[in-house]
């Protein structure tokens, strides 16, 4: 199993429509590729990395680097371009790969 693990620091003055948005669109067309299994969205509580943001993370998990890789060629360039539009210079992303030992 891999988690490919997306941490966002977003802008408190749209976080709390940028959480709504995840939830009800960008995160449904990320599921609806067919390339993850299942996914957890968690709100950071500690380290604070910004005092003027608010810091989430979506774990996305898929069978293979595989199945990740077609995600990352066909799917994520459109849907990362979708997400920059709607909160331009707004956040900072952070993306990883982990795979899953036990």
């Amino acid at each position: 199993m891999i988690i490919y693990s997306v941490s966002v620091s977003i802008e408190k003055s749209v976080a709390e429509d940028w959480k709504e948005w995840m939830l009800a669109h960008h995160i449904p067309e990320v599921m609806d590729t067919g390339c993850f299994e299942s996914y957890t969205m968690c709100k950071m509580l500690e380290p604070l990395v910004d005092k003027q943001a608010i810091t989430y993370n979506i774990q996305y998990r898929c069978l293979s680097e595989e199945v990740l890789s077609r995600y990352q060629k066909e799917y994520a360039p459109d849907l990362q371009a979708s997400h920059n539009l709607r909160y331009n210079n707004r956040f900072h992303a952070f993306r990883s790969i982990l795979a899953v030992v036990s």
